[in-house]
């Protein structure tokens, strides 16, 4: 009973981690995370829409972004860009918001009381047999993330980005 206990904790505890390998050239799988023109177009799930209404993408530079959700309506999200290595690596923080960008509690945003204040999301890009590797860690418990849409709108997102990639644009 004692293991099994741990083994719960454990998978509560146990964060967002994704890899995802694209057969395009880093630069390029770069280039889709860092211009706003690439991004508008695949980084919201299979079905919704973003807008970005502000993008300074520079470590210190903020986004407030909003993915519209048919069956939910808006989710607004302000981040800023704590580490970018290019083309290896960008870290930045994010948040709920309203739509002038003041950070909200999760719960007022009309989401779980327990999503947290404030997540870290680590890109890190490597390239890997002609193609990139991505790897994804968010703050955020993997277990939550399932049980909110979190992870699955990461996959989707990823599906949608691997297919522009597959089609010669991000």
């Amino acid at each position: 009973m004692n293991s099994m206990t741990e083994a719960n904790r454990a998978e509560e505890a146990r964060e967002v981690l994704i890899t995802r390998s694209f057969k395009a050239p880093r630069r390029l799988v770069w280039q889709a995370w860092s211009d706003v023109e690439y991004l508008k177009h695949w980084h919201a799930p299979e079905g919704c829409e973003i807008e970005f209404k502000r993008f300074d993408f520079r470590e210190g530079g903020e986004f407030l972004s909003c993915i519209r959700v048919p069956a939910f309506g808006e989710c607004w999200c302000i981040g800023t860009y704590l580490e970018i290595v290019e083309p290896e690596r960008i870290v930045y923080k994010m948040a709920m918001a309203d739509p002038d960008g003041n950070r909200v509690s999760s719960e007022s945003a009309g989401h779980v009381a327990e999503w947290p204040e404030e997540t870290v999301v680590t890109l890190t890009l490597e390239e890997r047999d002609g193609g990139t590797l991505l790897t994804l860690h968010q703050t955020v418990s993997e277990e939550l993330a399932k049980r909110t849409g979190a992870y699955p709108s990461w996959l989707s997102m990823l599906d949608q980005l691997a297919a522009r990639l597959a089609a010669g644009s991000a």
